[in-house]
């Protein structure tokens, strides 16, 4: 994750690792790939993670349904118990996206009653909106620091 500058892109396959500060935070930011092959390996990453930031593509209705799916599966794993929740609602910048209102209530996002969660629209190409996300995140992870 580079603030601040465009990094060229293309979908995750496997996953990509990167480590990064923020806030005098650091993140480990583990990149896993979304195909439905790659998805039964995806809680080999959950041991020990303090943080979940769930991106979602704001611009592809037809897959919204699954995202919600996996986002709920997902959040229901004992080892994210006390996690936040951070979604990216990405491609605000593309004409016709779903806003982060309508992302929220496509992902059903109220039933994380129990949960800390948060939801921001954002432009990973941009970089616009990345930064209140990583500012809620900080704030969120530091007042559960006892």
């Amino acid at each position: 994750m580079t603030l601040g500058s465009v990094v060229a892109t293309a979908p995750t396959i496997g996953s990509n690792t990167e480590m990064f500060e923020y806030k005098n935070l650091k993140f480990m930011l583990w990149d896993v790939g979304g195909q439905t092959s790659l998805r039964s390996s995806w809680a080999q990453y959950l041991t020990a993670t303090n943080a979940l930031i769930y991106v979602v593509d704001s611009n592809d209705r037809d897959r919204v349904a699954l995202a919600r799916s996996e986002l709920h599966r997902i959040a229901a794993d004992e080892n994210l118990a006390k996690a936040p929740i951070l979604v990216w609602a990405n491609k605000q910048d593309v004409k016709g996206a779903m806003t982060a209102s309508e992302i929220s209530d496509a992902l059903n996002l109220s039933a994380f009653r129990e949960r800390t969660w948060q939801i921001f629209g954002c432009s990973a190409l941009t970089g616009k909106g990345l930064t209140p996300g990583l500012d809620w995140l900080a704030t969120t992870l530091t007042s559960k620091t006892p």
